[in-house]
């Protein structure tokens, strides 16, 4: 069979998974006008599925099923095919490539490519979601045009694409520092896969507008504290750490964020529904990166499934009720662990 990949039939898949931050101190902002971040992030099993094929004609394009993406035009997946192509260069041959981009005596941009979207991570929830996509799409273009480039090269068109992009090249735990650019790959949570519930308003809240907020005073009462907390998760998971260890730790995590405030400034519901999900639970709730989205942990799959069950539950017969026009999206999931992904 041709190595061609303009004679490639099968699609490219990849599987783009949300991320949670276990730990986001933030700092002041930077002159470039973002913040420095020292952050514990890991991977989900809740992800999109990404499908990539060659396609006639010069245009990209892509088609989204699930959650509400917004724009086509605007979205992360196509920009990545944009940025990975002109990574690649105009010496595409579809033989492969070496260094920060390809050789060959035919020159010729990379060829048009199909997208299509399983979006099943909510979107714009402190999920990473399209950071997420933004990296599938990066490296499954690289495998559908049979291109290759170096991994500094792929590391810079990931930073300039979004500040989350990095932490997917490298997953699935690491300690994510600068703005998001510096990513230290940590070992895997070991030993049996915990359990989270994530619990996301119908209220999309803006990263931007949170770090704004930020930035005016909405700061917790002890960001030395929070920033004590992720120096020493980092430490522990350098070291060796289990699941049932990781859930033992909820309590100091669920409040190791230092968007909480900013969060709660934003979209005030926040904070009443954050005391509610924690009388529902009766476990420690935290909040990913600049939110909505809030969490539990869990031993196991099946205790977040059973937790799932509760706040559907309370949901239903009113005892519980977020901000937003419609009801919150409620997902059991697990952390990744050693031999996962």
């Amino acid at each position: 069979m041709s190595d061609d990949p303009t004679r490639r039939l099968a699609p490219v898949v990849r599987i783009a998974p949300a991320k949670l931050n276990l730990t986001l101190a933030v700092g002041n902002r930077r002159r470039d006008g973002f913040h420095e971040l020292h952050s514990v992030m890991v991977r989900l099993a809740l992800a999109d599925v990404l499908t990539l094929a060659l396609a006639p004609g010069d245009v990209d394009t892509l088609h989204v099923d699930g959650h509400d993406a917004g724009a086509v035009a605007e979205n992360l997946v196509l920009r990545s095919l944009a940025a990975t192509r002109t990574a690649v260069g105009a010496g595409w041959t579809g033989s492969g490539s070496s260094g920060g981009g390809p050789t060959g005596p035919t020159a010729g941009a990379a060829p048009a490519l199909a997208a299509r979207l399983d979006k099943r991570v909510p979107v714009a929830a402190g999920l990473g979601g399209g950071s997420s996509d933004a990296a599938a799409a990066l490296d499954a273009a690289l495998e559908a045009w049979g291109a290759e480039l170096d991994a500094h090269v792929r590391l810079d068109i990931a930073a300039r694409l979004g500040s989350d992009v990095p932490f997917f090249l490298a997953g699935p735990a690491a300690l994510v520092e600068g703005r998001g650019e510096r990513v230290r790959p940590l070992p895997s949570i070991s030993g049996p896969a915990a359990g989270v519930l994530l619990v996301t308003p119908a209220v999309a809240l803006s990263t931007e507008a949170v770090f704004a907020s930020f930035d005016v005073g909405a700061r917790g009462a002890d960001p030395a504290a929070t920033r004590a907390s992720s120096t020493h998760l980092a430490a522990e998971l350098e070291s060796g750490m289990t699941s049932a260890r990781l859930v033992e730790r909820a309590g100091v995590l669920a409040s190791a964020n230092d968007l909480l405030a900013a969060a709660a400034t934003i979209e005030p519901g926040l904070r009443p529904f954050r005391r509610g999900l924690t009388r529902v639970l009766r476990r420690p709730i935290g909040q990913s990166g600049s939110g909505p989205t809030l969490w539990a942990l869990y031993p196991s799959l099946e205790d977040a499934q059973e937790a799932h069950g509760m706040v559907e539950e309370a949901l239903d017969d009113g005892s519980l009720s977020g901000p937003g026009d419609t009801r919150p999206v409620v997902v059991a999931t697990t952390i990744e662990t050693e031999g996962d992904g």
